[in-house]
């Protein structure tokens, strides 16, 4: 059972604050406060929803420094229920290794298509914002810094370990 105060990560909504532990009917009840958003959830302490402690700041670092050795493998399809169905695949493990390939595997299109002059299709954009997202949500609470910063953050540390090899 999570303690108030703690950050979690919840279904599809990413992580949260839990503010209060409450009881309502005889059940008892997370209130959720999702970060960087202005509303809350309030969700059965045994709710199906799958739930998570976020990552520790070792993790998060560990993650970040295997960016680079990450295979980017573009998925493409023409049939919008297969492509959001793959993407959707991703986003449900709820694991931040996956939502780094698929970010990358995306982005990798992305500039596949600015090659051939095209723009990245809509489906791909909504689910590459969407990933990058939870993904620089969590990062973020784990490492203690703002999710604007998380960009910065990981091309910084990326350009660091590269010096050191």
């Amino acid at each position: 059972m999570y303690k108030i105060g703690d950050l979690i990560f919840y279904g599809r909504t990413g992580v949260c604050h839990v503010s209060d532990l409450v009881t309502q009917a005889d059940k008892e009840l997370y209130i959720l406060e999702p970060l960087y958003c202005n509303y809350t959830i309030s969700t059965p302490v045994d709710t199906k929803t799958y739930m998570r402690p976020i990552i520790a700041k070792e993790e998060a670092e560990r993650l970040i420094d295997t960016i680079p050795t990450v295979k980017a493998e573009p998925y493409h399809s023409r049939v919008i229920r297969e492509l959001t169905g793959h993407y959707d695949e991703s986003l449900k493990t709820n694991n931040c290794a996956d939502l780094i390939a698929l970010t990358m595997s995306i982005y990798e299109k992305k500039q596949d298509a600015e090659l051939q002059k095209r723009k990245l299709g809509a489906i791909d954009e909504k689910y590459m914002k969407r990933s990058e997202e939870l993904l620089f949500v969590e990062l973020a609470a784990a490492l203690g810094i703002d999710k604007d910063d998380v960009p910065k953050y990981i091309a910084e540390r990326l350009e660091e370990r590269k010096g050191e090899q």
